[in-house]
């Protein structure tokens, strides 16, 4: 398992290279976009001794965020992130599409990252 802080920073890079990706590769940018949301719900997951080793159980996590604070936007947002993992087998979105994507799971690590650094 990995440390919170590490799954964090992770994050935080995966996100730097989804928008350096944006000019040359979309799907691997939509990608790199997925990964950091994946990545700031593994730090939740390895900060509270979760599961995290499928895509069910960062769904689930997300759900539990959500009634733990009652932000549902975090489904939202996390629902992006999914939709830019979906296209990275599909590569039917364009550059506007995916750009939106990545500024959904901006948002979504912000609020996440912010729950981490007051999480009981």
């Amino acid at each position: 398992m990995q440390q919170a802080s590490t799954c964090q920073q992770r994050s935080r890079e995966l996100l730097a290279k989804a928008r350096a990706e944006l000019d040359t590769d979309l799907a691997k940018a939509g990608e790199k976009g997925w990964g950091a949301a994946a990545s700031i719900v593994k730090a939740v997951a390895e900060e509270r001794g979760l599961f995290h080793g499928n895509h069910r159980a960062l769904y689930e996590i997300v759900g539990w965020l959500i009634d733990e604070t009652g932000d549902a936007e975090l489904g939202v947002l996390f629902g992006a992130a999914g939709d830019l993992h979906h296209n990275f087998y599909e590569n039917w979105s364009n550059r506007t599409v995916v750009e939106t994507g990545i500024q959904a799971v901006e948002r979504f690590v912000g609020r996440v990252d912010i729950l981490l650094n007051s999480s009981p």
